[in-house]
């Protein structure tokens, strides 16, 4: 290979635009293996770095950005994720909930369902736990019905935020108070 045809070949890998992590997402909307259930407004996906055993991921194929994007006019579609809820917790004996993170990391509006257990290689920090235990975790009903009585979704103080994600752990399903997650994922197991 000559070097004009090696420099023309490494400028046109530099001039691709990189896709951030956070985009990750729409990707996997596509990935045959990953769908788990597909509609023609919404798109249900097995979580890729699952933090419990069950752990999926409702996404609309719309392209909105997260719920703090939703108005009014997307109650139908907010109400179309509780209907796929309801399928999948069917579909599961394990105790399932269903919400949004209120300072979601990926890009594209995502409810999460995943299973009360936590029970998950993945995860593996205090922020994954708060994310999913405290307040930082809007619960869908609690969504919809802020949508519908407001036509929005009120953003998290910064502050609050701050102070749920370095909240002292706490185990999900009694009163635990762990030191560390390794301390937490191995009394989670006494849970199942």
């Amino acid at each position: 290979m000559s070097k004009r045809s090696m420099n023309n070949e490494n400028q046109n890998e530099i001039s691709k635009p990189k896709k951030h992590w956070s985009m990750g997402l729409v990707e996997s909307m596509k990935d045959a293996e990953l769908i788990y259930k597909d509609t023609e407004r919404i798109v249900v996906i097995r979580d890729k770095y699952p933090k419990a055993k069950i752990h999926f991921l409702v996404l609309p194929k719309d392209n909105i950005s997260s719920i703090y994007k939703l108005t009014s006019k997307d109650v139908a579609l907010l109400e179309e994720f509780g209907e796929i809820f309801k399928l999948i917790q069917k579909e599961h004996k394990d105790h399932l909930n269903a919400g949004f993170h209120a300072v979601p990391s990926m890009q594209r509006l995502h409810m999460h369902i995943i299973s009360k257990d936590m029970v998950s290689p993945c995860l593996k920090t205090k922020v994954h736990w708060n994310s999913f235990t405290t307040a930082l975790f809007k619960p869908y009903n609690d969504v919809l019905t802020e949508l519908k009585q407001y036509g929005a979704i009120k953003e998290i103080a910064n502050e609050m935020y701050k102070t749920l994600k370095t909240a002292p752990l706490k185990c999900n399903q009694c009163s635990y108070v762990p030191k560390n997650i390794p301390q937490l994922k191995e009394h989670l197991l006494t849970h199942v």
